[in-house]
């Protein structure tokens, strides 16, 4: 078994043991907040003169399980039905499953955090190069403290600041939705011109809070890689100045790959703030949602997938950084 394998196989055995301890810690502790709707619904329908037979069977119908059952059944029927991709029924949307929700949610967050973490990363990596070659200049200085500065600001700070400047001050931009409902969906300029330009302010903040830390990484990177003996040596030997960048940048950008794909789990769970502050149907803020509704089966499923997408960016960025760097691979297959 070649060496990637062995290390997919050990991260997809140690990932599944943690979405099932995830699952399990996120079930007892939903199921212990104050509220539940489908006991309300169950008294309901006995108010309403159904015997209590009668009003578990119809509450288990709507939304998958009785309501009376005892927390270790519930929790059977939970991992039984998780094994089987089945996430239960939403609380709040009766007969439609919570994986259809957060699928249908999750194009709205996957895609603005993509675009804001790549621009970030794009732009905070070629300033932090520059930055670290011209560490002594009033321009790497300025550059190094503009990256200190927005890494401080919290993402829901930055995204109210965005909100006053851009569609307050200068209102050029959608404050808060998806898309203009004046708009028929489908592939035509309006519909798709306006969800770009109700995405801008998102993007804009996902990118903007995660410019400093790539600046600033990189910058300390590029630092390390050019103390390196190899450099120094290729200076020596008359290499052009050129071919000695592309050496720095090539090494100097190597942990940054492993930031990347786990900023991008990452991401998913720091979107709730984002989202609700733009009200942009994504996972965050229908977690939110979930949590002031108490949909149970909605929170945990949308607690499970934020889970899920850190661990995959976790095995991703192992992965990846096993495939672009030579030494990981010649280390492990020496041992």
């Amino acid at each position: 078994m070649t060496l990637i394998a062995r290390r997919l196989a050990g991260h997809l055995a140690r990932g599944f043991v943690m979405i099932l301890v995830v699952a399990t810690i996120s079930f007892f502790i939903i199921n212990n907040i104050p509220g539940d709707p489908m006991a309300a619904r169950y008294e309901k329908l006995i108010e309403g003169g159904m015997s209590p037979e009668a009003a578990s069977q119809a509450v288990k119908v709507l939304y998958g399980f009785l309501p009376d059952g005892t927390l270790w059944e519930q929790y059977r029927d939970y991992m039984s039905g998780l094994l089987h991709l089945d996430l239960g029924v939403s609380v709040t949307r009766p007969g439609t499953p919570v994986l259809d929700v957060l699928t249908d949610a999750a194009k709205w967050t996957v895609l603005p955090v993509l675009a804001g973490t790549l621009l970030s990363f794009i732009v905070g990596v070629l300033l932090g190069v520059y930055a670290a070659i011209k560490r002594t200049g009033k321009l790497g200085d300025a550059l190094a403290i503009s990256g200190s500065l927005l890494h401080g600001i919290p993402q829901y700070v930055l995204a109210m600041l965005l909100v006053v400047i851009f569609a307050t001050l200068i209102p050029i931009l959608p404050a808060d939705g998806s898309v203009d409902i004046l708009f028929e969906p489908g592939f035509n300029a309006g519909y798709l011109g306006s969800l770009a330009e109700h995405a801008v302010l998102p993007v804009l903040t996902y990118a903007v809070s995660a410019y400093g830390g790539w600046i600033l990484a990189m910058k300390s990177s590029v630092v390390t890689v050019l103390g390196d003996d190899f450099i120094l040596a290729a200076e020596l030997r008359g290499v052009k100045r050129s071919i000695v960048f592309r050496y720095i940048a090539r090494n100097a950008i190597l942990p940054l790959f492993t930031m990347l794909a786990l900023s991008l789990g990452l991401l998913l769970g720091g979107a709730v703030f984002i989202e609700k502050i733009f009200n942009y149907p994504g996972l965050g803020w229908l977690l939110i949602s979930g949590v002031q509704d108490r949909d149970y089966t909605l929170m945990g499923g949308a607690f499970l997938l934020i889970t899920a997408g850190t661990i995959v960016a976790n095995i991703v960025a192992d992965l990846f950084y096993t495939v672009i760097d030579p030494r990981v691979r010649s280390g492990e297959e020496a041992s």
